[in-house]
Order: C-alpha cells, then structure tokens, then sequence
C-alpha cells in the first residue's frame, strides 16, 4: 500500500521548514508501510533561477551575484539539518556543484545571447535537485533510510520544453524499476518534482506548479492508495480567502468540481494534476503542512450526493474580453471556425466563449496582454468583411475577470442561476458575458476587475447561506 506525497516550496523553504516535513514523512510511514515523497524547490529558488537565466540573455551578468545568495540559502539550509562531519561537507559541496553548473550555464547563455527552451528547463530544473539531496540526507541523519531521486530518471517525457508531457507506458516501466527495490526495502524516495526527461535523457519540465503533476504520475504509475498534496492552506476554500474573509474549506469534491476550479483561477492544484488520478481512481488530498491535523480536502471520482448546492467561487484577472460584432454574420457559416483558427495560430488558449443566439456577435476571454495581436490578427482576418460592413468591428473590453462558480449538479436545479446573478446585482456588479456549459458543475460571467472582489463576496454569502 504506497502513498504519495507531495512538498511544496514553502513546505522546504528552510531547514525548520524541512525538520517539520521529514517530521511528517516519519508519521506517516507509522500508517503506511510504502511512501514516495516529491518535492518542489525551496520557495523562491526557481524564480531566482530564471531570473539569472533571463537577465543573461538580455547581457547582464547577474547570474554571478544570484549564484551566491543560491549558494548561502542552500548551505544554510544544510547547516541547520546536519551536524558538522563528513555527510554535511559532501553535501555542500554536491550544491556547490550545482551552483557552479548554473553560472556556467548562464555564462553560456550570456555569450550567445540566446536562451532556448531546452536551456531554460535545464536552468530552472536545479532547485528540486538541491532540495530533495537537502531533504533525503536530514532524513538519513534521522535514522529513517531515504535516498534523492532525479525524476529524470523516471518520468519519460515528449520534447516539448517548457511544458512536457509524459509518456506514460515507458514512465510506468521506469518508475518501477528505480522506486520499487528502495520501496521494498524501506527507504523513502524522496523525488523531484515539476522535472522529466526525454526518450533521449534531455531534461524537461512539466510547466510551473508542475510539482503537483509530478505527485499524480507518479501515484497513477506506482498504483498508489492515495496521493496527498502538502501545501501552507487548509485544503480548497470556498473563495479566496484574500478576498473573502469567511472563506472556508471545502471537505469533499468531486474530480469535475476541482478540475473547473483549477482551470478558472485556484491556486491550490496545478490543473493537469487532476487526470492521473481521476483515470485510476486514486483519491487525491490536499492538506496544510503548518496545520497538519487538519482533515484538508479530499478529492474523489464522484460526490455521493448532487444537490446543486454552490461550493465555491473563484476568480482570474487580468483578462480581456474581446467582441467580434456585425449584421452581416447572421447565418454565414465559418465565422467561428474562422475566428477560433486566428486565435489558435497566435498560441493564445481562450478562456471563456459565448455567442449571442441572433449570431451577431461572438465573444471570448484571452489574457490581457495579448489582446492586442489578436485583434490585429482577427482584423486581418476578416478584413473583407470588415471593408464591406458584415462585420462592424473586432474589440476588445478590459481589463475584465471571470468569475466561475462551481457545484456538482447546478444546471438541474431550478433557480441557481436567479439567485446568482441576484446576487451579484444586488451587489451593484454588471454581468458583461454569461457561459454555462453542459458539465452541470458551472457558471462562468464576465465583469469589469474593478468589480472581482465584489462579485465573490456576493456569491459567497450564497455559499455561507446553504444557497
């Protein structure tokens, strides 16, 4: 019976952050006789990491500055989780090393001017490796046998740089050979997160927050029972609990709940966490590794009850809702396709779509800073059209927020929609856009982000209410 369980940056941040995970690791093998732990970089090293490898491409050298303070945070770490002897000084000088790769690394950038994806993932992949050699040696020291894992050496990957996927078949065979003999023999792999590699051993990464993803392939490729996410809140709330004062956390949702969460804005899951486990049915739970004893959030492939009750309401900023309008779109087949293939050709993901039923206007959300080519794109797209009147014009509302409101079950029952948009109305909040999609776990409108905090607020006391 194997448990995975997943550390994130602040959870390694420091070496009291450490003493209290390896404290964790330790209660938890009295429960389960097999854990895998999977751990992020201590927090604020990745973007210290890019951080040297973009300023060099633009033909600054902090790097060399920014290598020092890698330095002192690392060792300070050590000295706090080992005594001084032999284990200590072979250590430091394992992140020495690392350290001195990422200069070099960034001087080679610095001197081409250049900083490809492939140079990138190999930079801003060096914070797991220094914090699992960090976490796995406090472990040993102990008593509790533990060995560091590059998860190179595991998760097998397509060479999309920058956000890789795994290939799951050879992943699968991989992981079983390294992690297996460490597991039967008692040994803690302590692995790490956000990294894969290609067929070819070239380094990848799995996209920011990827850490969470690392924990899910590795629960679906070992079979594992369930797979656990540590992370400083007491599981999903209800709302941003910066926004929200009364936010709360949710105990049970279901794998769609939490999916259209993690898409529309929170910050709990990475969003392709969720696929592993709802594909072998693994529950997945996210808990606070500063309050411990606290049940957090369980995630489960279905909620036993779907009574339409709202569960939570999340938000994302920082978007524009562009407008595609004219009376000579009405009936003309293509519009959308059309649309859509100038958006797709710009690498923007759409958030939100929703038309009007006459077909005179079509409306999306992308993120504000591209907004501006895509309206170019869309105006040379439809340039004919544009020149002769059947489209009167491409523009571009912002800065606007969605707001989603999730809840297994909300499209069948009569009046959520009312009592929402009451709701929001009553709060002095203008609805720009509506979608709904046929899930049954949504509603998703569009306001002015000036009216974000307002509209959750207002939403919320349905929550707080039993709405």
């Amino acid at each position: 019976m194997t448990l995975v369980m997943k550390f994130g940056g602040t959870s390694v941040g420091s070496a009291e952050a450490m003493e209290r995970t390896a404290g964790l690791v330790r209660r938890s093998l009295e429960t389960w006789p097999q854990v895998v732990v999977v751990a992020s970089a201590m927090n604020g090293i990745t973007d210290l990491l890019l951080q040297g490898a973009r300023t060099a491409a633009a033909g600054q050298a902090t790097y060399q500055e920014l290598a020092q303070t890698l330095q002192e945070r690392h060792h300070q770490a050590i000295e706090g989780l080992l005594p001084a002897g032999e284990e200590r000084e072979r250590l430091a000088a394992e992140i020495d090393r690392f350290v001195d790769r990422f200069a070099a690394l960034c001087r080679a950038v610095l001197v081409l001017g250049e900083l490809t994806p492939r140079a990138l993932d190999a930079i801003s992949s060096m914070g797991e490796q220094m914090s699992i050699r960090i976490l796995a040696a406090h472990l040993r020291y102990l008593g509790q046998p533990a060995e560091a894992v590059d998860a190179s050496e595991l998760v097998v990957t397509d060479n999309n740089f920058q956000s890789a996927t795994p290939l799951m078949g050879q992943t699968t065979a991989q992981t079983e050979a390294r992690l297996r003999p460490l597991l039967a023999r008692g040994a803690v792999p302590v692995v790490t997160g956000f990294i894969g590699a290609t067929v070819s051993r070239v380094t990848t990464t799995l996209g920011r927050g990827g850490s969470d993803y690392s924990a899910a392939i590795l629960g679906q490729a070992l079979q594992a029972k369930e797979v656990w996410i540590w992370t400083d809140v007491d599981g999903v709330m209800t709302a941003d609990p910066r926004l929200v004062a009364e936010a709360r956390t949710i105990p049970v949702l279901s794998y769609r709940e939490v999916a259209e969460l993690a898409y529309y804005g929170a910050k709990v899951l990475h969003p392709k966490t969720i696929r592993p486990c709802v594909e072998n049915n693994i529950p997945l739970r996210i808990k606070n590794t500063f309050n411990p004893n606290h049940p957090g959030t369980v995630i489960v492939p279905e909620v036993g009850e779907s009574n339409g009750k709202i569960k939570a309401v999340t938000a994302i900023k920082k978007l524009s809702l562009i407008t595609i309008e004219g009376k000579g779109m009405i009936g003309v087949p293509g519009i959308a396709a059309r649309t859509f293939g100038a958006v797709a050709r710009g690498r923007v993901s759409v958030l939100l779509i929703t038309q009007a039923s006459s077909e005179q206007s079509i409306c999306f959300t992308v993120p504000e800073e591209v907004s501006d080519p895509i309206v170019a794109g869309l105006e040379e797209e439809f340039a004919v059209e544009l020149r002769r009147r059947d489209i009167d014009r491409v523009w571009a509302e912002r800065p606007v927020a969605i707001i989603t409101v999730v809840g297994a079950g909300m499209r069948g029952t009569p009046g959520i929609a009312g009592r929402l948009f009451s709701a929001v109305g009553q709060a002095g909040v203008n609805i720009i856009a509506i979608a709904q999609g046929s899930s049954e776990c949504s509603v998703s409108m569009v306001v002015a982000e000036p009216d974000t905090a307002a509209a959750e607020k207002a939403i919320h006391s349905l929550i707080v209410n039993g709405d």
